[in-house]
């Protein structure tokens, strides 16, 4: 008989499924008109009842699955009150189908840690721009980013009334990402991508000194990882603390996965271990391709500004 697929590829799997009921929370909650905004630290920090509702509906639904995986969500949520509609059972076939890296045939539940952030790009939902948010379940082993689901619930949502709404980006390293087409930047443009509601001098200063043909400004650390995967960014900069490690962990595995890099302004590593800080307060590198170019031009004051 067949061996039952490896856990990893069974979580994986059941990510793309889970991901999926939450990008319908997300737009329910949108199509209701009651996104119960609050707060947390300030007008940049915002949490609605989609944020809510979805990271209940994916950290429930994954530990009924998988009891002993360590699950880390960007809200602070009591799971007491999940609802049984809450609750995503399916999984992805083709994934389960796909063979297992050798190096993570072994893995067991507790040396999982997933990372989750139920919609990145919250701001953005709030104000309308919907192509920004992204749901994202990152899987780390020993410390690493190694597997990574990215919905996209609003992909497409200015074609037209027929369009298919929305879509799943997964990736395992050793085996790809899939559920896009893959795309370089244009040879010889650098187009820095970069944060839309966290600006500063410093954000500015580390920009400039790249001297770029153009700039984005964008929301949600998704967003940004899928232009670089799709070529309409070169790099993905951003010089200031801010993003936390459920803003990495998922696009870091998809962007490893297809050969690019994802490392802190002075070029460290993410640690994704349960006992990390949540904060990656040295800011963000990331590129497809050309990642020495950028990394060699960061300025020594901005370097010298952000602390690992």
């Amino acid at each position: 008989s067949m061996a039952s697929p490896a856990l990893l590829m069974r979580v994986v799997a059941s990510a793309y499924c889970v991901a999926e009921k939450a990008a319908t929370i997300v737009r329910n909650v949108m199509a209701a008109g009651d996104l119960g905004i609050v707060e947390k630290t300030g007008a940049n920090d915002l949490q609605t009842k989609a944020d809510r509702l979805a990271q209940m509906s994916i950290c429930a639904s994954l530990a009924r699955k998988f009891p002993k995986v360590t699950i880390i969500g960007e809200e602070e949520l009591s799971t007491d009150e999940v609802t049984e509609e809450l609750i995503e059972d399916g999984h992805c076939e083709e994934i389960l189908k796909s063979t297992c890296p050798s190096q993570y045939i072994g893995i067991k539940e507790e040396e999982l840690v997933i990372w989750v952030d139920p919609l990145d790009g919250t701001k953005e939902y709030t104000e309308g721009l919907l192509d920004h948010v992204t749901v994202l379940i990152g899987i780390a082993y020993g410390g690493k980013a190694i597997a990574g689901v990215i919905n996209q619930p609003y992909y497409n949502y200015q074609a037209g009334a027929d369009a298919v709404l929305g879509r799943t980006i997964w990736g395992v390293l050793g085996i790809g990402a899939f559920g896009f087409h893959l795309t370089e930047a244009p040879a010889g443009k650098h187009i820095v991508i970069t944060t839309r509601s966290h600006s500063s001098t410093l954000v500015n200063d580390c920009i400039s000194a790249l001297n770029p043909d153009s700039v984005i400004r964008v929301g949600g650390a998704g967003n940004k990882i899928i232009q670089l995967i799709e070529g309409k960014a070169s790099a993905y900069v951003f010089a200031s603390p801010g993003c936390k490690k459920w803003d990495t962990c998922a696009p870091e595995a998809i962007l490893h996965a297809v050969g690019g890099k994802i490392t802190d302004i002075h070029g460290n590593s993410f640690q994704y271990n349960k006992e990390v800080k949540h904060m990656n307060s040295a800011g963000v590198l990331a590129t497809l391709r050309n990642y020495d170019y950028y990394a060699s031009r960061i300025p020594h004051t901005v370097k010298q500004s952000l602390v690992p």
